[in-house]
């Protein structure tokens, strides 16, 4: 017994080397149990952990594969956030985005990535995008009559009930949801750290590598875990477009257009400029355009 409290005494102090559990820690939830000392034994007899630690501040994420190819839905909990041109846009703040207005939403889970080429191609059997030499890019040139296609087969081969994420859904989550810091971009001030856009893809000569959209997962993520949710394809969201307002403070969109076939895109793409790229900017488009810069990511 004596050495057993010497042995976890030591791992207690020291045990920071291999992994980033800070005082013996292990299951990050504020306490040194005996569970946690459990696997720290368990960690110095076998050199490996049975199971990963569950950060209980981490979103929850759940994988889903369909005909071989998977995908990551991340929980994001519900709150309530400002949305709209808050003061931290300054002067780069658009007209499209006032008022800034209260708005709650329920719990919900987005795609930890925009719907790949690879992810599009298992479900529709076919790939339009115009930058499809590699399947971990974006898929793009489709339309949101499309996207309502792919995501009804989607459901069909899974039983759930995907769909696109509400406007004011998106933006919570790239702010960061209730985790949110405050960033201008999706995860950072600094919008090279988390976007790919037109000041940083490596070509700019069409039909050359390195032009166009990039592969996804490879900025730093948001503090979510969500990639390119600035940058690299625009979203479609499911609202159409409207002007903010309204009595609600639930309300996203009020006063819709009179063609009513606007449809709300968000994040910014590889042909934005930094101000489009902002987690506040707001973008539309006709529901049946297809065009090289816009996509869509999964909510559930």
């Amino acid at each position: 017994m004596s050495f057993l409290l010497c042995l976890t005494a030591v791992c207690l102090l020291s045990f920071t080397a291999d992994v980033e559990y800070q005082r013996g820690d292990v299951n990050h939830d504020g306490n040194v149990s005996v569970a946690d000392v459990s696997s720290l034994i368990d960690y110095l007899v076998s050199g490996t952990w049975d199971d990963e630690p569950v950060n209980p501040s981490e979103p929850q994420k759940e994988i889903f594969t369909v005909n071989g190819i998977s995908f990551t839905m991340v929980t994001v909990e519900g709150g309530t956030f400002t949305m709209g041109a808050t003061a931290e846009q300054g002067d780069d703040a658009d007209v499209l985005e006032y008022p800034a207005h209260e708005v709650t939403v329920s719990s919900f889970s987005i795609g930890q990535t925009e719907v790949t080429q690879a992810l599009w191609q298992a479900v529709m059997g076919n790939n339009p995008s115009d930058f499809a030499d590699n399947p971990q890019r974006p898929v793009e040139c489709v339309s949101w009559y499309d996207c309502q296609t792919f995501i009804s087969n989607l459901n069909q081969l899974t039983g759930k009930s995907f769909r696109l994420p509400t406007e004011a859904e998106w933006e919570f989550a790239a702010r960061g949801g209730n985790m949110s810091r405050g960033y201008k971009y999706a995860g950072s001030n600094n919008i090279d750290d988390v976007a790919w856009y037109w000041d940083n893809i490596p070509s700019y000569q069409s039909g050359t590598a390195g032009y166009g959209t990039q592969t996804v997962a490879t900025k730093l993520p948001n503090e979510l875990g969500l990639y390119d949710m600035s940058g690299n394809v625009f979203e479609w969201c499911q609202d159409r477009y409207g002007n903010y307002g309204g009595e609600e403070p639930t309300d996203t969109i009020v006063e819709p257009l009179p063609n009513g076939y606007l449809q709300v895109e968000r994040g910014g793409s590889w042909r934005a400029l930094e101000r489009g790229c902002r987690v506040f900017y707001r973008s539309y488009d006709f529901q049946n355009e297809t065009v090289n810069v816009v996509g869509l990511r999964l909510a559930l």
